[in-house]
């Protein structure tokens, strides 16, 4: 199990005693039941917006669509679950934690998940003393892999996006390269710095980053045969990789228009594909509610009930 210590980069244990670790776990449970309660306000307003039975209406009734949408839903957050476990030893009841920073990052506003986590991880685990060097090098790893995947992407896809035929301006994909080649260089000039954990347990996150990747693009593909059979799966894998490579293109406009372009293009079912992926995105969008729902009345009703246990 690996031990978070001062060289870990945690700003927070320098000179923290036993004393303000109970004030620490207050502070941090504060922010999580706020967290709560947004999530609580933006579910509501999503379920105003997004009635849930359109969404349903469109939805594969095959037990093995389901089977295939729950690991990919789930894969990120197990992915992780496996690293910290090893950095942590942390416990299986951890994967709701990371399911919630999940929600959080996806409802609320990207890496306010994160800092969740962390509040979680200093509020809720006494064996890790600082978890705030393990919790960076994940994120760090996790945006860098995710950036080496798509030059690789890139790379093999180039045929098809140097002919324009994919709607995907020249100009655009050079720039949006340039950012990700920058940032990836600026990661590893300054890995010395950045990072924190040993090379051992980098190298573990790294490779764990990489079958997540790989994992979400085979479910991908995997899942949309499964609702529209007519296509072959190898032309679902080849969307699917096209369409983690558009996501991840940082100045690409109207990313839903191009993607869009690209299905077009591969498979020339406009209308079919346009609805499948209109059906997927509202099926992402109503679990990330049910779930944040869930999770949030959880932490608001157990605060409630702690607060009324101490008066």
């Amino acid at each position: 199990m690996y031990q978070a210590s001062l060289a870990s980069g945690e700003p927070a244990s320098i000179g923290t005693g036993p004393a303000e670790r109970p004030r620490t776990a207050r502070l941090a449970a504060l922010f999580s039941a706020l967290i709560s309660l947004a999530l609580l306000i933006i579910v509501a307003k999503q379920l105003l917006e997004h009635p849930i039975y359109q969404i349903l209406a469109m939805i594969p009734r095959s037990p093995g669509f389901w089977l295939a949408f729950a690991a990919y839903y789930l894969i990120g957050p197990a992915i992780e679950w496996a690293i910290y476990h090893k950095l942590w030893g942390l416990p299986f009841s951890g994967l709701a934690a990371l399911l919630r920073k999940l929600v959080s990052n996806e409802l609320l506003l990207g890496y306010l998940g994160e800092v969740q986590f962390y509040a979680w991880a200093r509020g809720r685990l006494n064996m890790v003393a600082a978890p705030f060097g393990a919790i960076k090098d994940v994120t760090i790893l996790s945006a860098l892999t995710g950036n080496l995947a798509t030059l690789l992407m890139l790379a093999g896809a180039w045929p098809f996006v140097s002919s324009g035929r994919l709607g995907m301006e020249s100009r655009t994909v050079f720039v949006s390269l340039g950012v990700v080649l920058v940032t990836s260089f600026v990661i590893l000039l300054l890995r010395q710095k950045l990072f924190s954990l040993p090379r051992r347990d980098l190298w573990f996150i790294t490779a764990m980053h990489c079958l997540r990747i790989v994992a979400a693009v085979a479910l991908a593909a995997l899942m949309w045969h499964l609702a529209l059979p007519a296509v072959d799966l190898v032309m679902w894998l080849v969307l699917a990789t096209l369409r983690m490579l558009v996501s991840r293109l940082p100045l690409l406009p109207n990313k839903d228009l191009v993607f869009a372009g690209l299905a077009v293009f591969l498979l020339g079912q406009e209308a079919q594909i346009g609805s499948l992926m209109t059906m997927m995105a509202g099926l992402l969008l109503a679990s990330h509610l049910c779930v944040g729902l869930i999770f949030a009345t959880t932490d608001v009703v157990g605060d409630m009930l702690e607060s009324r246990a101490k008066l």
